[in-house]
């Protein structure tokens, strides 16, 4: 929910509701850099330059089965440089950057995503991409700047900014084989019809001699490549921060009108995800496929310039009720406060309680033995001073 801050429209000045995507953004290593020459038919490769070290989630994505495999992907490329002299690069390595300085038009960085951080995806391959490097500068600053990236994390945080707007790709839910009616929405013929109604009745003219792509036909619905357009971003989120007892130390989803301390995550997980703990994204509206399928955000290419892409947002408060149910309440403690201690609560407490007794008759045990070994050394002293006593007695009798 936040106010709309749009002269003219209507709602000017007034609280909106608006539904949100929050896409999970970890951060992701630079591991090489290629260089492309523009050619007629296209860019060309000139080169490509790796680090010195690659992770095994990079590596993996090499192979159909990491663990039959040798695991040789990259090993006399590391070679070079723990043959080379601390602290220098390799005369090979050295070449490369040359030739891409030298005859490039186009410079980009390989980077991969870290699965590891996201355990609800359950992968052990990374996902890999280029990443082109575009501003004013020349071919070399550019070099410069993607070999300077090397074995860096790269955050959602370096690249894009609250209130501006992004393009998005993907693909698309896959819904299999359909039919006309399915996919197209063409109207079925009569319930009479010879051969089956979900149809369409004429698919062209005799002439011209061939079926034409205006044509509604049957084939595959979803699972395309798409790009969505001017998805502005509500607000960029950081991971959650934890101290040494496992609490949590910022709340991404507090605002200035809710204190309530609360994260991003809904009550229950996001549904068919589960928690978000990473850096994270929210755009307005929907962006293309399921959950956990990868995403890629790109700067707009047509930036927009319509007021209400040029509008500053500041929200005022983060729906964090549970998307399983009704979702009545915000926080865990709101839901505890209302229903009171349940059934676990209160075997809990009996069970802290049986301990602190135990304790305490543990200590009270080992107090009282302490004080029976004091009383028998003090007896014996006693003993031994009334024999002193008496011998003294006996001598002056004598």
């Amino acid at each position: 929910m936040r106010q709309l801050n749009r002269p003219g429209s209507k709602a000017h000045q007034r609280e909106i509701v608006e539904a949100v995507t929050i896409i999970e953004t970890p951060p992701m290593i630079v591991v090489g850099l290629v260089g492309y020459v523009k050619t007629p038919s296209g860019l060309r490769t000139v080169s490509t330059v790796w680090a010195s070290h690659l992770d095994d989630s990079f590596k993996r994505r090499f192979y159909k089965n990491w663990t039959r495999s040798k695991k040789k992907a990259f090993t006399k490329y590391e070679q070079k440089w723990a043959d080379a002299a601390s602290g220098e690069e390799p005369a090979e390595i050295k070449r490369r950057l040359e030739f891409i300085r030298s005859y490039c038009d186009v410079v980009r960085v390989i980077a991969h995503s870290q699965v590891k951080k996201v355990r609800q995806l359950r992968l052990k391959k990374a996902h890999i991409m280029e990443i082109q490097i575009n501003g004013g500068g020349s071919v070399k600053e550019k070099v410069a700047f993607g070999y300077s990236l090397f074995e860096k994390a790269v955050d959602v945080h370096s690249v894009f900014h609250e209130n501006e707007s992004v393009d998005t790709i993907g693909v698309t839910r896959g819904h299999g084989w359909k039919g006309v009616v399915n996919r197209w929405g063409v109207t079925r013929l009569p319930r009479k019809t010879h051969r089956g109604l979900r149809k369409v009745a004429c698919i062209g003219s005799w002439h011209p001699a061939r079926v034409q792509y205006t044509v509604a036909r049957e084939g595959q619905k979803g699972y395309h490549h798409r790009t969505e357009i001017h998805k502005k971003i509500y607000k960029l989120g950081h991971a959650i921060a934890y101290d040494e007892h496992g609490k949590a130390t910022n709340f991404e989803a507090t605002t200035d009108m809710d204190l309530t301390q609360k994260n991003i995550t809904p009550l229950g997980g996001f549904v068919g995800y589960g928690v978000v703990k990473q850096d994270f994204m929210m755009i307005k509206g929907s962006c293309p496929g399921t959950r956990k399928r990868p995403i890629t955000l790109r700067k707009a290419i047509v930036q927009p310039s319509n007021t209400a892409h040029s509008e500053e947002i500041k929200l005022r408060f983060v729906d964090t009720a549970s998307k399983y149910g009704h979702g009545r309440f915000q926080t865990a403690q709101e839901k505890k406060d209302w229903y009171g201690k349940t059934k676990k609560d209160k075997l809990a407490e009996a069970k802290k309680k049986r301990k602190q007794r135990e304790s305490k008759n543990a200590g009270s045990k080992k107090k009282a033995a302490k004080e029976e070994v004091v009383e028998e050394a003090g007896g014996g002293d006693m003993e031994v001073d009334s024999g002193k006593a008496s011998k003294g007695s006996k001598k002056k009798g004598s």
